[in-house]
Protein backbone atom coordinates (compact mmCIF):
# COMPACT_ATOMS: atom_id res chain seq x y z
CA UNK A 1 0.00 0.00 0.00
CA UNK A 2 2.94 2.37 0.90
CA UNK A 3 4.34 1.20 -2.61
CA UNK A 4 1.28 2.27 -4.21
CA UNK A 5 0.67 6.25 -2.85
CA UNK A 6 4.56 6.61 -3.23
CA UNK A 7 4.07 5.79 -6.88
CA UNK A 8 0.71 7.75 -6.88
CA UNK A 9 3.03 10.82 -5.70
CA UNK A 10 6.20 10.27 -7.90
CA UNK A 11 3.94 10.41 -11.08
CA UNK A 12 1.81 13.12 -9.92
CA UNK A 13 4.97 15.55 -8.80
CA UNK A 14 6.58 14.25 -12.53
CA UNK A 15 3.45 15.52 -14.28
CA UNK A 16 3.10 18.82 -12.82
CA UNK A 17 7.14 19.33 -13.68
CA UNK A 18 6.63 18.30 -17.33
CA UNK A 19 3.61 20.38 -16.97
CA UNK A 20 5.43 23.41 -15.92
CA UNK A 21 8.20 23.04 -18.54
CA UNK A 22 6.16 22.81 -21.52
CA UNK A 23 4.75 26.04 -23.21
CA UNK A 24 1.58 24.27 -25.39
CA UNK A 25 0.10 22.00 -22.79
CA UNK A 26 -1.97 18.83 -23.92
CA UNK A 27 -5.40 20.97 -24.16
CA UNK A 28 -3.78 23.55 -26.17
CA UNK A 29 -3.28 26.14 -23.08
CA UNK A 30 -0.37 27.92 -23.97
CA UNK A 31 2.21 28.51 -20.27
CA UNK A 32 3.67 31.41 -20.62
CA UNK A 33 2.95 34.78 -18.70
CA UNK A 34 4.23 38.29 -19.76
CA UNK A 35 5.53 40.42 -16.67
CA UNK A 36 6.87 43.76 -16.38
CA UNK A 37 3.77 45.39 -18.68
CA UNK A 38 3.74 49.12 -19.01
CA UNK A 39 0.29 50.27 -16.45
CA UNK A 40 -0.43 52.20 -19.81
CA UNK A 41 -0.79 48.75 -21.73
CA UNK A 42 -3.69 47.94 -19.49
CA UNK A 43 -5.80 50.32 -20.67
CA UNK A 44 -5.56 49.12 -23.77
CA UNK A 45 -8.17 45.83 -22.46
CA UNK A 46 -10.50 48.65 -21.78
CA UNK A 47 -10.56 49.92 -25.22
CA UNK A 48 -11.09 46.68 -26.58
CA UNK A 49 -13.70 45.66 -24.14
CA UNK A 50 -15.62 43.17 -26.40
CA UNK A 51 -12.89 40.97 -26.81
CA UNK A 52 -11.92 41.18 -23.23
CA UNK A 53 -15.39 40.12 -21.83
CA UNK A 54 -15.64 37.55 -24.52
CA UNK A 55 -12.08 36.26 -23.19
CA UNK A 56 -13.04 36.17 -19.78
CA UNK A 57 -14.21 33.14 -17.54
CA UNK A 58 -17.77 32.43 -17.25
CA UNK A 59 -17.94 33.10 -13.30
CA UNK A 60 -16.81 36.59 -14.28
CA UNK A 61 -19.23 36.43 -17.01
CA UNK A 62 -22.10 36.08 -14.78
CA UNK A 63 -20.59 38.60 -11.99
CA UNK A 64 -21.44 40.85 -14.69
CA UNK A 65 -24.48 40.09 -15.87
CA UNK A 66 -25.60 40.32 -12.26
CA UNK A 67 -23.69 43.20 -11.28
CA UNK A 68 -25.27 45.32 -14.74
CA UNK A 69 -29.07 44.64 -13.84
CA UNK A 70 -28.88 45.12 -10.44
CA UNK A 71 -26.77 48.01 -10.47
CA UNK A 72 -28.95 49.74 -13.16
CA UNK A 73 -32.44 48.72 -10.99
CA UNK A 74 -31.08 50.38 -7.80
CA UNK A 75 -29.44 53.25 -9.74
CA UNK A 76 -32.90 54.23 -11.22
CA UNK A 77 -34.52 52.99 -8.48
CA UNK A 78 -32.80 56.01 -6.69
CA UNK A 79 -33.54 58.28 -9.25
CA UNK A 80 -37.36 57.32 -9.01
CA UNK A 81 -36.86 57.75 -5.27
CA UNK A 82 -35.83 60.91 -5.18
CA UNK A 83 -38.55 62.57 -8.12
CA UNK A 84 -40.99 61.20 -5.74
CA UNK A 85 -39.43 62.81 -2.14
CA UNK A 86 -38.98 66.29 -4.23
CA UNK A 87 -42.50 66.34 -5.71
CA UNK A 88 -43.65 65.02 -2.23
CA UNK A 89 -45.50 61.64 -3.35
CA UNK A 90 -44.15 59.95 -0.59
CA UNK A 91 -47.03 58.20 1.47
CA UNK A 92 -47.23 59.00 4.71
CA UNK A 93 -46.22 63.04 3.88
CA UNK A 94 -48.40 66.20 4.23
CA UNK A 95 -49.91 66.45 0.90
CA UNK A 96 -51.68 69.67 0.11
CA UNK A 97 -55.46 69.03 -1.73
CA UNK A 98 -54.91 69.36 -5.44
CA UNK A 99 -51.60 68.10 -5.29
CA UNK A 100 -50.38 66.40 -8.53
CA UNK A 101 -48.45 63.33 -8.11
CA UNK A 102 -45.81 62.25 -10.57
CA UNK A 103 -45.65 58.55 -9.39
CA UNK A 104 -48.51 56.57 -7.48
CA UNK A 105 -47.71 54.15 -5.04
CA UNK A 106 -44.15 55.00 -4.31
CA UNK A 107 -43.52 55.15 -0.43
CA UNK A 108 -40.42 54.24 -0.19
CA UNK A 109 -36.36 53.40 -1.44
CA UNK A 110 -38.12 49.34 -1.63
CA UNK A 111 -40.95 50.46 -3.88
CA UNK A 112 -38.61 52.55 -5.85
CA UNK A 113 -36.33 49.98 -6.37
CA UNK A 114 -39.51 47.29 -7.46
CA UNK A 115 -40.78 50.34 -9.91
CA UNK A 116 -37.72 50.38 -11.36
CA UNK A 117 -37.40 46.38 -11.77
CA UNK A 118 -40.66 46.61 -12.94
CA UNK A 119 -39.99 49.21 -15.32
CA UNK A 120 -37.31 48.05 -16.97
CA UNK A 121 -38.01 44.15 -17.23
CA UNK A 122 -41.61 45.45 -18.41
CA UNK A 123 -43.53 43.56 -16.20
CA UNK A 124 -45.73 46.29 -14.85
CA UNK A 125 -47.66 44.55 -11.90
CA UNK A 126 -50.14 47.89 -11.79
CA UNK A 127 -49.76 49.32 -8.20
CA UNK A 128 -47.05 51.64 -9.09
CA UNK A 129 -47.21 53.55 -12.31
CA UNK A 130 -46.53 57.01 -13.32
CA UNK A 131 -49.34 59.64 -14.04
CA UNK A 132 -47.88 61.71 -17.09
CA UNK A 133 -48.26 65.13 -14.62
CA UNK A 134 -44.31 65.07 -14.20
CA UNK A 135 -42.11 65.72 -17.60
CA UNK A 136 -38.79 64.59 -15.65
CA UNK A 137 -40.24 61.25 -15.25
CA UNK A 138 -41.00 60.41 -18.48
CA UNK A 139 -37.81 61.44 -19.30
CA UNK A 140 -36.15 59.24 -16.79
CA UNK A 141 -38.89 56.57 -18.36
CA UNK A 142 -37.65 56.31 -21.72
CA UNK A 143 -33.73 56.80 -20.45
CA UNK A 144 -34.26 53.72 -18.47
CA UNK A 145 -36.13 51.77 -21.58
CA UNK A 146 -33.15 52.59 -23.26
CA UNK A 147 -30.27 51.62 -21.08
CA UNK A 148 -32.15 48.35 -20.22
CA UNK A 149 -32.55 47.61 -23.89
CA UNK A 150 -28.46 48.08 -23.85
CA UNK A 151 -27.84 46.18 -21.28
CA UNK A 152 -30.26 43.30 -22.66
CA UNK A 153 -28.62 43.45 -26.45
CA UNK A 154 -25.05 43.06 -24.91
CA UNK A 155 -25.12 40.70 -22.42
CA UNK A 156 -27.22 38.23 -24.81
CA UNK A 157 -24.23 38.57 -27.73
CA UNK A 158 -21.88 38.03 -24.59
CA UNK A 159 -22.84 34.88 -23.53
CA UNK A 160 -23.98 33.65 -27.41
CA UNK A 161 -20.79 34.36 -28.14
CA UNK A 162 -18.67 33.08 -25.17
CA UNK A 163 -21.45 29.62 -26.20
CA UNK A 164 -20.35 29.88 -29.80
CA UNK A 165 -16.48 29.86 -29.32
CA UNK A 166 -14.67 28.19 -31.95
CA UNK A 167 -12.46 26.49 -29.42
CA UNK A 168 -15.27 24.67 -27.87
CA UNK A 169 -15.14 23.16 -31.38
CA UNK A 170 -11.81 22.23 -30.96
CA UNK A 171 -12.83 20.31 -27.67
CA UNK A 172 -14.01 17.85 -30.34
CA UNK A 173 -11.03 17.58 -31.91
CA UNK A 174 -8.22 15.20 -29.90
CA UNK A 175 -4.50 14.11 -30.70
CA UNK A 176 -2.81 10.90 -29.96
CA UNK A 177 -1.40 11.29 -26.56
CA UNK A 178 2.16 9.83 -27.92
CA UNK A 179 3.78 10.28 -31.33
CA UNK A 180 5.71 7.87 -32.94
CA UNK A 181 8.97 7.12 -34.89
CA UNK A 182 9.11 4.79 -37.43
CA UNK A 183 9.61 3.12 -41.06
CA UNK A 184 6.74 4.42 -43.50
CA UNK A 185 6.91 4.07 -47.24
CA UNK A 186 10.48 3.30 -47.19
CA UNK A 187 11.16 6.64 -45.69
CA UNK A 188 12.12 7.15 -41.58
CA UNK A 189 9.02 9.18 -40.45
CA UNK A 190 7.54 10.78 -37.39
CA UNK A 191 4.01 9.81 -37.06
CA UNK A 192 0.91 10.88 -34.69
CA UNK A 193 -2.91 10.32 -34.80
CA UNK A 194 -5.83 13.19 -35.05
CA UNK A 195 -9.71 12.42 -34.68
CA UNK A 196 -12.58 14.60 -35.00
CA UNK A 197 -15.10 13.19 -32.29
CA UNK A 198 -18.64 14.55 -34.32
CA UNK A 199 -20.22 13.49 -37.69
CA UNK A 200 -19.71 17.04 -38.85
CA UNK A 201 -16.29 17.56 -40.79
CA UNK A 202 -13.69 20.46 -40.69
CA UNK A 203 -13.90 21.85 -43.87
CA UNK A 204 -10.57 22.91 -45.38
CA UNK A 205 -8.44 21.69 -42.33
CA UNK A 206 -5.01 21.24 -42.51
CA UNK A 207 -2.32 20.85 -40.65
CA UNK A 208 1.50 21.79 -39.23
CA UNK A 209 3.69 22.04 -36.77
CA UNK A 210 6.85 23.81 -35.32
CA UNK A 211 9.52 22.44 -33.79
CA UNK A 212 10.44 24.64 -30.08
CA UNK A 213 13.72 24.23 -28.94
CA UNK A 214 17.16 26.63 -28.14
CA UNK A 215 19.54 27.30 -30.73
CA UNK A 216 22.53 29.43 -30.85
CA UNK A 217 23.44 31.95 -33.12
CA UNK A 218 26.97 32.15 -35.10
CA UNK A 219 27.56 34.92 -32.83
CA UNK A 220 26.87 32.78 -29.62
CA UNK A 221 23.75 34.46 -28.30
CA UNK A 222 21.43 32.01 -27.33
CA UNK A 223 17.43 31.87 -29.13
CA UNK A 224 15.06 30.53 -26.50
CA UNK A 225 11.63 29.10 -28.11
CA UNK A 226 13.58 29.13 -31.44
CA UNK A 227 10.87 28.08 -33.85
CA UNK A 228 11.04 25.36 -36.91
CA UNK A 229 8.78 24.75 -39.46
CA UNK A 230 7.62 21.03 -39.70
CA UNK A 231 5.89 19.67 -42.20
CA UNK A 232 2.88 16.76 -41.93
CA UNK A 233 1.28 14.99 -44.69
CA UNK A 234 -1.50 12.03 -45.62
CA UNK A 235 -1.28 10.15 -47.94
CA UNK A 236 -3.68 12.33 -49.57
CA UNK A 237 -1.94 15.43 -49.30
CA UNK A 238 -1.74 18.11 -46.50
CA UNK A 239 -4.50 20.84 -46.97
CA UNK A 240 -8.13 20.00 -47.33
CA UNK A 241 -8.00 17.15 -45.15
CA UNK A 242 -11.06 14.83 -45.42
CA UNK A 243 -11.66 14.73 -41.92
CA UNK A 244 -14.47 12.23 -41.67
CA UNK A 245 -12.19 9.43 -39.65
CA UNK A 246 -9.12 9.38 -37.28
CA UNK A 247 -6.29 10.55 -39.30
CA UNK A 248 -2.74 8.62 -39.25
CA UNK A 249 -0.40 12.16 -40.25
CA UNK A 250 3.49 11.93 -40.84
CA UNK A 251 6.32 13.97 -41.26
CA UNK A 252 9.60 12.71 -43.47
CA UNK A 253 12.42 12.56 -41.71
CA UNK A 254 15.38 13.23 -44.14
CA UNK A 255 17.76 16.12 -44.44
CA UNK A 256 16.22 18.48 -44.42
CA UNK A 257 13.68 17.67 -41.40
CA UNK A 258 15.01 19.56 -37.83
CA UNK A 259 14.87 15.63 -36.60
CA UNK A 260 17.53 14.62 -39.28
CA UNK A 261 20.47 14.88 -36.45
CA UNK A 262 18.28 13.06 -34.06
CA UNK A 263 18.61 9.24 -33.19
CA UNK A 264 17.25 6.69 -30.88
CA UNK A 265 20.05 7.40 -28.18
CA UNK A 266 19.62 10.68 -28.00
CA UNK A 267 16.10 11.54 -28.89
CA UNK A 268 14.83 11.61 -24.83
CA UNK A 269 18.19 13.85 -24.02
CA UNK A 270 16.92 16.80 -26.22
CA UNK A 271 15.28 19.86 -25.50
CA UNK A 272 12.41 19.85 -27.66
CA UNK A 273 8.95 20.45 -27.91
CA UNK A 274 6.84 19.47 -31.12
CA UNK A 275 3.51 21.78 -31.10
CA UNK A 276 0.91 20.59 -33.44
CA UNK A 277 -1.73 22.85 -35.05
CA UNK A 278 -4.81 22.24 -37.04
CA UNK A 279 -6.92 24.98 -38.28
CA UNK A 280 -9.99 24.39 -40.28
CA UNK A 281 -13.61 25.65 -40.50
CA UNK A 282 -16.14 24.15 -38.52
CA UNK A 283 -18.98 23.38 -41.41
CA UNK A 284 -21.99 23.98 -39.19
CA UNK A 285 -21.13 27.29 -37.39
CA UNK A 286 -18.74 28.47 -40.73
CA UNK A 287 -16.24 29.63 -38.01
CA UNK A 288 -12.63 28.93 -37.86
CA UNK A 289 -10.92 27.28 -35.56
CA UNK A 290 -8.04 26.29 -34.33
CA UNK A 291 -6.84 23.10 -32.13
CA UNK A 292 -3.21 22.68 -30.83
CA UNK A 293 -1.08 20.07 -28.60
CA UNK A 294 2.54 19.34 -28.16
CA UNK A 295 5.14 16.37 -27.37
CA UNK A 296 7.81 16.46 -25.30
CA UNK A 297 10.35 13.99 -25.71
CA UNK A 298 8.92 11.16 -23.50
CA UNK A 299 6.17 11.34 -25.47
CA UNK A 300 7.64 10.88 -28.32
CA UNK A 301 8.34 6.80 -28.99
CA UNK A 302 11.15 6.06 -31.08
CA UNK A 303 10.48 2.55 -32.88
CA UNK A 304 7.11 2.14 -32.53
CA UNK A 305 3.94 2.13 -34.70
CA UNK A 306 0.37 2.47 -33.83
CA UNK A 307 -2.51 -0.34 -34.02
CA UNK A 308 -5.23 -0.13 -36.47
CA UNK A 309 -8.53 1.21 -35.51
CA UNK A 310 -10.66 1.22 -38.66
CA UNK A 311 -12.43 -1.46 -39.72
CA UNK A 312 -15.61 -2.36 -41.77
CA UNK A 313 -18.16 -4.65 -39.56
CA UNK A 314 -20.59 -7.47 -41.48
CA UNK A 315 -22.99 -4.85 -41.69
CA UNK A 316 -21.36 -2.95 -44.17
CA UNK A 317 -20.80 0.12 -42.24
CA UNK A 318 -17.28 1.60 -41.31
CA UNK A 319 -16.09 1.09 -37.28
CA UNK A 320 -13.71 3.04 -35.07
CA UNK A 321 -12.10 1.33 -32.32
CA UNK A 322 -10.97 4.27 -30.20
CA UNK A 323 -10.02 1.96 -27.84
CA UNK A 324 -6.88 1.80 -29.82
CA UNK A 325 -6.50 5.69 -30.97
CA UNK A 326 -3.52 6.14 -29.09
CA UNK A 327 -1.84 2.11 -28.27
CA UNK A 328 1.53 1.31 -30.33
CA UNK A 329 3.51 -2.08 -31.06
CA UNK A 330 7.16 -1.85 -31.54
CA UNK A 331 8.55 -2.28 -35.05
CA UNK A 332 11.81 -2.61 -36.25
CA UNK A 333 13.15 0.91 -37.39
CA UNK A 334 16.61 1.84 -38.20
CA UNK A 335 18.89 3.77 -35.20
CA UNK A 336 19.55 7.15 -36.75
CA UNK A 337 17.95 8.97 -40.30
CA UNK A 338 21.24 9.69 -41.46
CA UNK A 339 22.49 5.95 -41.07
CA UNK A 340 18.98 4.82 -42.93
CA UNK A 341 19.56 7.48 -45.69
CA UNK A 342 23.10 6.30 -46.07
CA UNK A 343 22.55 2.41 -45.85
CA UNK A 344 18.87 1.42 -46.88
CA UNK A 345 19.72 -2.08 -46.25
CA UNK A 346 21.17 -2.27 -43.14
CA UNK A 347 19.74 -4.50 -40.66
CA UNK A 348 16.92 -2.85 -38.50
CA UNK A 349 16.67 -3.31 -34.63
CA UNK A 350 13.93 -3.61 -32.37
CA UNK A 351 13.28 -0.96 -29.47
CA UNK A 352 10.12 -2.02 -27.91
CA UNK A 353 9.68 -4.44 -25.92
CA UNK A 354 6.41 -6.05 -26.07
CA UNK A 355 3.45 -4.36 -27.79
CA UNK A 356 -0.55 -3.68 -26.48
CA UNK A 357 -2.92 -5.80 -27.76
CA UNK A 358 -7.13 -5.10 -28.04
CA UNK A 359 -8.64 -8.73 -28.38
CA UNK A 360 -11.49 -7.43 -28.75
CA UNK A 361 -10.62 -5.78 -32.24
CA UNK A 362 -11.23 -7.46 -35.67
CA UNK A 363 -11.07 -6.09 -38.79
CA UNK A 364 -13.56 -7.40 -41.71
CA UNK A 365 -12.22 -7.62 -44.98
CA UNK A 366 -14.54 -7.18 -48.22
CA UNK A 367 -13.46 -10.88 -48.72
CA UNK A 368 -15.54 -11.61 -45.45
CA UNK A 369 -18.35 -10.20 -46.78
CA UNK A 370 -18.25 -11.57 -49.83
CA UNK A 371 -18.50 -14.90 -48.11
CA UNK A 372 -21.01 -14.50 -45.84
CA UNK A 373 -23.18 -13.20 -48.36
CA UNK A 374 -22.53 -16.53 -50.79
CA UNK A 375 -23.44 -18.72 -47.56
Amino acid sequence: MLQFIRKEVHDHVAEHRIQRTRLVTKNGHCNIEFGNVAYHSHFAYLMDFWTTFVEIRWRFVILSFVAAFTGSWFVFGLLWYLIAKSNGDLEGENVPDGHLKCIENINGLTSAFLYSLETQTTIGYGGRALTGDCAETVALLVIQSLVGAIINCFMCGLILAKISLPKNRAKTVTFSDTAVICLKNESLCLQIRVANLRKTLLIGSHIYGKLLKTSVTPDGEPIILDQVNVDFLVDAGKDNLFFVCPLTLYHVIDSSSPFSETTADTLQQQDIELVVFLEGMAESTSSSCQVRTSYIPCEIQWGYCFLPIISRTKGGKYHVDFSNFSKTIPVATPHCPSCYLNEPNKELHQYGQQGINNPGFEVVTTEDLVDNAQM
